[in-house]
């Protein structure tokens, strides 16, 4: 939802990836149908889960985190923000649109702050 909510906002001023340290075989319908209601389809974007990589994080100035704490690779001088959220896996729409809102907050104001700098 990250990726997908910092790439809607930021309309091509910043290079956005997405990946996991376990990622699912599938999205979340819930988190589809989420994203879709603010007209973000992430089946048509083509979104797939995908494995976080050393080279993923090594590209990235901002790696955004929520949660995986040893299991992410880590780098010297890369800037980490830990986004501590609930995992949507499992949950049903009502449950995951509040974590995707708390996202949408958080995208908005990296962004701001990206832009800015």
């Amino acid at each position: 939802m990250a990726a997908a909510l910092l790439a809607h906002h930021a309309k091509g001023r910043v290079l956005v990836r997405s990946a996991g340290t376990a990622p699912a075989a599938t999205i979340n319908p819930a988190v589809v149908e989420a994203m879709d209601e603010m007209g973000i389809d992430l089946l048509a974007a083509g979104a797939v889960p995908k494995k976080l990589d050393d080279a993923a994080v090594l590209a990235s100035d901002v790696v955004i985190t929520m949660g995986c704490g040893d299991t992410c690779p880590y780098y010297p001088g890369k800037r980490y923000l830990d986004w501590a959220l609930p995992d949507p896996a499992g949950q049903g729409v009502a449950a995951v649109r509040p974590i995707r809102d708390e996202i949408d907050r958080l995208v908005v104001a990296l962004l701001d702050e990206l832009l800015a700098g």
